[in-house]
């Protein structure tokens, strides 16, 4: 109970600063509700008394005029407010949904990539993104809240001046009936995981079906039709789970129709009783065995509403969590550090011990490493050694468990991480692009662009007679998943383009992490000797699986168990004839060997 009331006052006032009418509309539906269900209830005994009394023709036209003008009046305003609220309330929706994507954009890497937060996002997620989700639902419940106790409250009135025991047994059996259809009803409820793991597995091989990337691999391997068997086996079972739930809903369908046959029957015949004694008139038989029926509908609405409005409470306390997820790292309220592309910094990882949650093994112990100034350090090992770990430790996307990563000799914990994350400019291996222009993918900021120094840039890495040739120019599109018109480029041509980003970013240290995995051996060691051009005087970090791309490097260091198993220049590295110079020759002897082996 106290988690659904925080969460109502969490709604109201999200509401009260987004949009404050949708409150005022939420009142205004329920009042609507009430007036049109009195009117109604009043019309038919209002009527039959006035032609009881022969009232003149032209009084009971008038009287008939009336109720039907302000029914009329209720039903159109109250048609008009339901069409118009929506968008009201979507902005509400819309705001949270905001919120919750801030939080998801700006969080900490282990707090993005950890498992509990991944579920809870996509349950919040269900709770907000679509319309007639709990996040925008919720004011058709506190609307039906407020009408079904202003109707319950009026109608218990109205049925205590003729006998208070039509108003408990319609209260009793209104009470059970819930209680037997809550129980028959909620089996959806209950069997929502049963529910959502077949709809996880029939959406999982839908999207696949559907995946642009995936097309190549469908028709060469022949895999469409068993996509399509796996899709509709989990179709059939879906089918065959809501084929039992609505057995069980058919049950409580007949349940509630005996208990309403039940009340009716009772309230009836006690009505009936009443009037036969004299004590009621025929209209006031008809007003009050009305009222029974509409008194009924009240109860169950109160209860019904406070169930549903419990289980959106539990659906947008996933919102509530998610935007209030614990952040192991001080964003705000740290040392303040300014990125100077022009000053030269020094990045230690003293002791750095590292573990994946859930990892059984260690991926660093003890492990120490300098990154100085201006330096060129490149990073080898076989997969699996550590090597973007060590990146992202670098970056600052992970604390380490034990150790310190020091930036000028103080620990980076103590500083805002969002302006520790200002000091690199990364491409890695799975980089991205933005459904947008060139110029735009370039420049990746926000607010103004100097497309002077886009065209430099373009320039410095020989892109730009490639670009200036294209029909439009910087305003080329890339990603045909956004733009029919988009252009696709070679890979050789988007690592020009992510070396261009790099330089308009103009940041203290480079980090490039696998981002030629997919080049050939030559385009590789092309693209490493014009990154080594644009670096210069910058702190550099390379990673390459292939070791002959590394030379240029100051500084080479080869991950082992956990440690820095090897380190020198390249020829120092050959000279020790140790694992470095086993990969070294392994790697050459393929490449020396490849073109006999072509040829043969």
């Amino acid at each position: 109970m106290k988690k659904m009331i925080s969460n109502s006052l969490y709604m109201i006032r999200e509401a009260a600063l987004v949009n404050p009418i949708v409150l005022v509309c939420t009142v205004l539906q329920a009042l609507f509700v009430v007036s049109a269900s009195l009117l109604e209830l009043y019309v038919t005994p209002v009527i039959l008394d006035s032609l009881q009394r022969h009232v003149p023709l032209k009084e009971l036209i008038w009287i008939i005029s009336l109720f039907a003008l302000g029914l009329m009046g209720i039903h159109g305003l109250s048609e008009y407010l339901e069409k118009n609220q929506m968008y009201m309330r979507m902005l509400v929706r819309l705001s949270i949904i905001c919120k919750m994507w801030k939080k998801t954009g700006s969080c900490s890497y282990p707090v993005r990539e950890s498992q509990e937060f991944i579920r809870l996002f996509a349950k919040a997620t269900d709770a907000s993104m679509a319309n007639g989700s709990p996040a925008e639902d919720i004011w058709n419940t506190f609307a039906g809240i407020l009408q079904n106790l202003l109707g319950f409250l009026i109608y218990l009135c109205l049925l205590s001046r003729v006998d208070p025991i039509i108003a408990l047994v319609t209260i009793a059996a209104a009470v059970a009936g819930y209680l037997v259809s809550s129980h028959l009803n909620g089996w959806g409820y209950r069997h929502r995981q049963e529910e959502g793991d077949i709809k996880n597995r029939f959406f999982y091989f839908r999207n696949k079906a559907r995946d642009r990337s995936l097309a190549k691999d469908v028709r060469l391997f022949g895999i469409g039709e068993w996509i399509e068997e796996m899709m509709n086996g989990y179709l059939k079972m879906l089918q065959d789970f809501y084929l039992r739930r609505e057995r069980v809903y058919l049950l409580a369908d007949f349940a509630d129709l005996a208990l309403t046959f039940l009340r009716n029957g009772i309230a009836y015949l006690w009505l009936l009783y009443l009037t036969v004694r004299g004590n009621l008139g025929a209209s006031e038989f008809l007003l009050y065995f009305t009222a029974v029926s509409g008194f009924t509908a009240w109860v169950n609405g109160i209860l019904q509403s406070f169930t549903k409005l419990h289980r959106q409470s539990i659906e947008l306390s996933c919102i509530r969590e998610l935007e209030d997820y614990e952040e192991p790292f001080v964003f705000e309220g740290g040392k303040k550090l300014t990125a100077d592309p022009q000053k030269a910094y020094t990045i230690e990882l003293r002791d750095v011990t590292f573990r994946y949650p859930g990892a059984d093994k260690e991926i660093f112990s003890h492990l120490n490493l300098t990154l100085h100034p201006g330096e060129k350090l490149a990073v080898v090992g076989e997969n699996g050694a550590g090597k973007t770990t060590l990146i992202k430790l670098l970056c600052g996307f992970y604390d380490p468990d034990e150790g310190q990563v020091l930036l000028g000799g103080t620990d980076i914990r103590e500083f805002n991480r969002r302006d520790y994350y200002t000091l690199f400019a990364a491409v890695f291996q799975n980089f991205s692009l933005l459904p947008g222009e060139l110029w735009e993918n370039v420049a990746c900021v926000f607010g103004e662009i100097d497309r002077d120094r886009v065209r430099d840039c373009l320039e410095k890495v020989g892109l730009l007679k490639k670009i200036e040739g294209l029909p439009r120019g910087y305003h080329t599109h890339l990603e045909k998943e956004a733009y029919d018109d988009a252009v696709d480029f070679s890979g050789g041509e988007l690592q020009r383009l992510m070396m261009a980003w790099l330089l308009y970013q103009d940041r203290p240290v480079m980090i490039l992490d696998e981002p030629t995995a997919a080049l050939d051996a030559i385009a590789e060691s092309d693209i490493y000797q014009k990154y080594q051009e644009l670096a210069a005087g910058k702190s550099s970090v390379f990673i390459s699986h292939r070791l002959a791309s590394t030379r240029f490097c100051d500084r080479i260091i080869l991950l082992k168990d956990g440690k820095v198993a090897e380190e020198g220049t390249h020829e120092e590295l050959l000279l020790q004839k140790g694992y470095y110079a086993q990969l070294f020759e392994i790697q050459s002897k393929y490449y020396r060997e490849a073109p006999g082996e072509a040829e043969g």
